[in-house]
């Protein structure tokens, strides 16, 4: 089987692909991709528990936890300790983590309409169903 036969390969060399695509677009505004998706799980007014950002992300708790170093020296978050529970920690956006996020939003939003545009809303729910499949399988331990 060539690697363009497989499906891993095809899901990687796509999300390379978007990643770059969003890696450029956000170096425009002194951002990585990684940050940008950080800001859009952010609740804009109650904060998010640093612990929740992660598993939204897919990411492990080292990895978060330097994007999150480095958006508080980009000066785009603030940490609050909870006053209920010291254990946790909110995180909150600036002003300028605002603006970030609302960069990031619509850096999103435009590349999903134009793949919208190009790509038949049938063939778009084919593949989110195949990708839910495959995760499905994944995480029922069905493959290995």
């Amino acid at each position: 089987m060539k690697p363009e036969e497989t499906v891993d390969y095809n899901v990687k060399v796509c999300w390379h692909a978007i990643s770059r695509m969003y890696n450029t677009e956000a170096a425009k505004n002194d951002i990585t991709t990684s940050i940008g998706f950080v800001l859009l799980n952010i609740d804009q007014e109650a904060g998010t528990p640093a612990t929740k950002i992660a598993p939204l992300l897919g990411l492990e708790a080292r990895s978060l936890t330097r994007i999150l170093k480095s958006m508080e020296e980009k000066k785009l978050i603030f940490k609050v300790s909870d006053p209920s529970d010291k254990r946790l920690v909110r995180i909150f956006l600036t002003k300028k983590g605002l603006e970030k996020k609302e960069v990031s939003r619509k850096t999103v939003k435009q590349f999903n309409n134009k793949v919208r545009d190009q790509i038949p809303q049938e063939e778009l729910d084919v593949f989110f169903k195949v990708c839910g499949r495959i995760q499905t399988m994944i995480e029922n331990k069905d493959i290995f």
